[in-house]
């Protein structure tokens, strides 16, 4: 390929031991929550099918369990019985056959699987909990060791037998075997614990035995995190002496570089960084140990990963010498033809992630199957094609009214299936609620996907009309074959008796020199606005108390995310008092009630409170169109206030569903 196109170090082949990979994009393993009965699923084979369709050069298949012991939930896919041979046949022949390599990553998880499904007991290098809420494990003897060894040796053999083409060793993100590298988790005082050489004994003899049980020529590599970000764990000075080390002992076609240990700590809401991190640091962690094997005489393939949003930002990071390839999990989640989208010139088409963490890790920490913001399809491939990939049938008139998330996206959709659509925006500006989060810098990529959702309409040869009030005059004599209601929801101020200045979110965002210089946020939803306008107000140079009636704060948004929001706000001293709710205030006196005892504390020097409660939604017009015969559907918060997770996927099934029959007017 030549060097002038665009692109053309990651879409050039890269030699990863004896498999030639179409181009240097790959998808890394990723809890997807689509197993069933601990089995591989259709609903993987879709996904990872639509991911190799779209060009993407190798995929490695998520988390394969090698013990009972560390299966965790149902959902969790098992390698150790053969039963699983047949169903990962019927997803590596048709991935392979769609033009990219497929891998398979292996895996004990140690300590982070306490066993309450499958009534076992975790095992780890020592008794150390990974939480707060955890229990200790049980400290592996040499026994344990041996059948955890076995474990791995015969889920690479049925790996092998179900016609995988390579296997990644998990020693990464905190699981078994790092706990045994780190020395946050590793505090034994035998032969496997103290120096580094002797933390890496045992997950050395583990990577020895896969190689030799499948020889020098079949693809092996490992998943290493370069750095935990926790205090006392293992940092990139020793992953750096790791990764040799292992490379002398045993031959190794890729190292696979991410981050992060699973504790409950900052560190694991590095592992899957949201829009509020700058990924520069991330990406040092592979060029590091890529310097330190070449060094050596390595020429080991060396991967990156982590807030890769576009084959732009992979091609700097391969044409800088610092990998050789890079992993897109999320940006595969929200765009699966990333990479075909991507040769074929039209970037403008791609939906980039935008690192918000409520579909992929928000329905990851609930057991539930991920999803995507901005991809409403996502892990619905096996239900939905693409709107522009199916076939076009009669065009209808489609009215959508509310340019809010829920709106955007029904209007794209109906667009792309070649509709003749129509917005009514009653503002100036698209957007909706969404125009309020990107008012804090952190939570500003919510701008560019209501930018996407824009442009699409543009391209697609929608209609938007702003400044359009909508009654339900207006809309019956427009004359639609297709009503979607997306006007939103209202935010009213939650009732605080006495005269003092109350602020809603929104309001506050939008005027925050209103606020004064201390400030007190009384919330009872648990949501991403809240947990973000605590740290952009703080950014703003103000002190900040927040009040909660729950035991914890911030419990709708994400565990992943939440653990680095904590650690940002503790660096900004504000202020958590949980199991309190303000019952007044005055301007001088708030007054909140212990709800732990009942009394009242009378606390002075706020400035102004900002009261969050959950919105509400009008269903007068909706109602009104409904008893006219009108053919309405409801999308969005007009249809129940949520996040944009969800008025986004209503909007798009609203302009996916069925038009009403001509003959009985049924849908």
């Amino acid at each position: 390929m030549s060097q002038h196109q665009p692109y053309a170090q990651a879409l050039s082949p890269l030699d990863v031991g004896p498999l030639r990979w179409r181009n240097r994009i790959f998808v890394p393993a990723h809890t997807t929550n689509f197993g069933e009965h601990h089995l591989p699923s259709l609903q993987h084979l879709a996904y990872h099918r639509a991911r190799a369709r779209g060009g993407v050069g190798a995929i490695i298949f998520e988390s394969i369990r090698v013990h009972a012991n560390s299966l965790g939930r149902p959902q969790a896919v098992c390698g150790f019985d053969p039963a699983c041979i047949d169903p990962f046949r019927r997803i590596t022949d048709p991935v392979k056959a769609d033009g990219a390599a497929m891998l398979g990553q292996i895996i004990h998880l140690g300590r982070q699987v306490e066993g309450d499904f499958e009534r076992t007991v975790s095992w780890g290098a020592s008794a150390v909990p990974w939480s707060i809420s955890a229990l200790p494990p049980r400290p592996m003897d040499e026994f344990d060791m041996e059948q955890v060894i076995e474990g791995h040796l015969v889920t690479a053999r049925n790996l092998v037998a179900a016609g995988f083409d390579g296997i990644e060793l998990q020693m990464a993100h905190g699981h078994l075997l790092q706990q045994f590298m780190s020395p946050l988790s590793n505090k034994r005082s035998d032969e496997y614990g103290g120096s580094l050489e002797n933390r890496l004994r045992f997950p050395a003899r583990v990577l020895a035995a896969l190689r030799a049980e499948l020889g020098a020529t079949f693809c092996l590599g490992i998943r290493i995190s370069g750095e935990e970000y926790a205090e006392g764990g293992l940092g990139i000075d020793e992953a750096a002496q790791i990764v040799p080390m292992l490379a002398r002992q045993t031959k190794i076609d890729f190292v696979n570089v991410s981050h992060s240990a699973y504790v409950a700590s900052y560190s694991l809401a590095t592992q899957m960084a949201d829009m509020a991190f700058d990924p520069a640091p991330f990406r040092a962690l592979p060029a590091r140990i890529r310097h330190e094997l070449r060094a050596r005489g390595f020429q080991t393939p060396v991967f990156a990963v982590c807030r890769f949003t576009g084959l732009d930002e992979a091609d700097a990071m391969i044409a800088a010498g610092d990998a050789d390839a890079v992993g897109m999990a999320r940006a595969h989640l929200a765009e699966p033809a990333i990479v075909r989208k991507s040769i074929e010139g039209r970037t403008h088409e791609i939906r980039r992630c935008i690192g918000c963490n409520q579909g992929c890790a928000g329905m990851l920490e609930r057991n539930l199957p991920i999803r995507c913001l901005i991809n409403p399809i996502a892990g619905l491939e096996g239900r939905f094609d693409e709107p522009e990939a199916l076939p076009r049938g009669a065009t209808r008139k489609v009215l959508v009214v509310g340019g809010g998330p829920a709106g955007l996206e029904a209007a794209r959709v109906a667009a792309a299936l070649g509709h003749e659509v129509t917005l009514w925006e009653r503002s100036d500006q698209l957007g909706g609620q969404l125009r309020t989060a990107w008012l804090m810098p952190k939570r500003a990529n919510f701008k560019a996907f209501v930018e996407f959702q824009s442009a699409a309409l543009t391209r697609l040869g929608a209609t938007v009309v702003f400044n359009k009030n909508a009654d339900a005059a207006g809309i019956s004599a427009f004359g639609a074959d297709r009503i979607v209601l997306a006007t939103g929801s209202t935010t009213a101020a939650l009732p605080v008796s006495g005269n003092g200045p109350v602020f809603t979110l929104p309001d506050a965002l939008r005027a925050p020199e209103q606020l004064g210089a201390c400030v007190a946020v009384f919330d009872r939803t648990g949501e991403w606005g809240t947990l973000a306008a605590l740290e952009h107000f703080a950014d703003l140079g103000k002190a900040v108390t927040l009040f909660v009636p729950a035991t914890s704060y911030a419990w709708r948004t994400t565990i992943y995310s939440t653990l680095a929001n904590s650690r940002r706000l503790r660096e900004r001293r504000v202020r958590i008092a949980t199991l309190r709710a303000v019952r007044s205030y005055d301007g001088q006196i708030l007054a909140v009630e212990d709800l732990s005892t009942g009394d009242i504390e009378r606390l002075t020097g706020f400035s102004a409170l900002v009261a969050v409660d959950h919105n509400s939604t009008d269903q007068t017009l909706y109602l009104s169109l409904r008893r006219a015969g009108l053919p309405v559907l409801q999308a969005g918060d007009n249809n129940a206030p949520r996040t944009a997770l969800e008025a986004i996927y209503q909007g798009h099934m609203a302009a996916r569903a069925p038009f009403p029959s001509p003959a009985d007017g049924t849908t």
